[in-house]
């Protein structure tokens, strides 16, 4: 995609190597009994996380037995069986075991099939995948030259370490001291074969404010490894999202799922539909599609109109009102413009004399939208979409203020008609071009 003039390439890196996919590869080997999500009928991500939640359970019980056998608490979380199979099990993920490397093939390909259905689902996609269990490996490679070269230093137990003291915080591991990576192995794997791939100037991280320290970490190791691209990095730190239950927990299964929340959002907005009358009309098969546009728009809006750097409440009752800035309310806006130009299609195949006296209401809606490029330069700047939420949510109520004060066809004094027909038009274009940068889609009927 490209906006402001600068092509943007969307990339993630996907978390498929590491302890804790460990964790529920072993959970699955002791308690699975051959379980798969054709067997199940579970979806590939789910089954995985399940067995995450219940290695979690399992490692519980026993630093508990120790506990009560005498040991300290720390000595127990250390040594429970469970864990210590688990940390064995990636020692030969890393070393090559053929069966460990099978199981990890198996069960991640489950995740990855889930994740494409959840994308999918949301509109989203991608322009390559980044994957820990291969990445992890260019950024061993890059830990140990920085070892070599006196960048990073071993300790007396074999693991790998960076002195950030310069830069006022501690020291920082980078390879464990069976040699086995940790997040940082990979992240430098990573930013190093994205600068290859691509010709970029800057490398956005669109990550939770709770890895602050982490990206900070990244960067230095970057730029004392000698990559002058390093400073081009930036870590979009964004606040987290609670939910009326809670704080989300992976390792309790507290989590709440992406599928669950889009199915709940397009339940809401087909309950507040029906009760307002909206669809009247439609066929089953369209309001269903419409259901899912605006639960979906519902959704990514209400997250994406707040500043980034805040932490927000996200209520799905809300989000889908049909009134207030909501993404629904600019969706229906939207579909009440295309249905002013279906209206005036005449009209739009007419020339005009520009009105000699504009209404106010025209006036606030031309210089609205003379503002859009330079919210759209100053959002990139800032790192904020919710700059063009806002805009966009401005730009329809002044839209609808205009079109309560006046009327746009019933009108005698030639010109007036079409100019009004043709600034519905522009107004309609901008609308969607905005919400389509956040991601959010509008319908032409509602």
């Amino acid at each position: 995609i490209q906006v402001n003039g600068r092509k943007v390439y969307r990339v993630q890196i996907i978390n498929d190597r590491g302890i804790h996919i460990c964790k529920s590869m072993l959970a699955w080997r002791w308690y699975g009994n051959g379980e798969t999500p054709e067997t199940s009928g579970v979806k590939g991500d789910k089954l995985a996380g399940k067995y995450y939640v219940l290695f979690d359970k399992e490692y519980k019980k026993e630093i508990a037995s120790l506990i009560e056998g005498g040991m300290p608490e720390e000595e127990a979380k250390k040594n429970a069986p469970i864990l210590l199979e688990a940390q064995q099990m990636l020692r030969n993920w890393e070393a090559g075991d053929e069966d460990v490397m099978t199981l990890s093939s198996m069960m991640n390909q489950w995740v990855y099939d889930g994740f494409d259905q959840t994308y999918a689902a949301m509109g989203v996609e991608f322009d390559k995948n980044y994957y820990e269990s291969t990445t992890y490996l260019l950024g061993k490679d890059e830990i140990l030259r920085g070892v070599d070269e006196g960048v990073f230093f071993r300790k007396d137990d074999g693991s790998v370490w960076v002195d950030l003291s310069d830069h006022g915080m501690d020291e920082k591991i980078l390879l464990r001291s069976d040699g086995t990576a940790v997040y940082m192995t990979q992240d430098i794997g990573t930013a190093i074969l994205r600068f290859n791939d691509y010709s970029i100037d800057r490398q956005i991280y669109t990550v939770g404010n709770e890895q602050d320290y982490h990206f900070k970490v990244l960067f230095i190791c970057l730029e004392e490894l000698g990559y002058t691209w390093a400073s081009n990095n930036y870590h979009l730190s964004y606040g987290m999202v609670d939910l009326p239950s809670g704080k989300m927990k992976s390792r309790e299964g507290t989590v709440v799922d992406a599928d669950d929340l889009i199915a709940e959002m397009e339940t809401t907005a087909r309950e507040i539909g029906e009760e307002l009358g909206k669809l009247e009309g439609l066929e089953d098969s369209v309001k269903n599609e419409l259901y899912h546009m605006i639960g979906l728009g519902a959704l990514k809006y209400f997250m994406l109109k707040v500043d980034p750097k805040k932490r927000m409440m996200f209520d799905p009752a809300e989000s889908v009102d049909f009134n207030g800035n909501t993404g629904p309310f600019i969706q229906y806006t939207h579909a009440r413009i295309q249905s002013i130009l279906r209206r005036g299609e005449k009209e739009l195949q007419e020339s005009f004399v520009f009105p000699r006296e504009l209404e106010a209401s025209e006036k606030d809606l031309l210089r609205s939208l003379y503002e859009f490029p330079q919210v759209l330069e100053q959002a990139a700047d800032e790192y904020s979409p919710a700059l063009v939420a806002n805009y966009v949510y401005d730009l329809v109520k002044a839209y609808n203020s205009f079109y309560q004060s006046v009327s746009i066809f019933n009108v005698e004094e030639k010109g007036i008609k079409e100019f009004r027909v043709r600034l519905s038009k522009f107004v309609g274009t901008t609308i969607k071009n905005g919400m389509w940068v956040l991601g959010i889609d509008v319908p032409d009927r509602m």
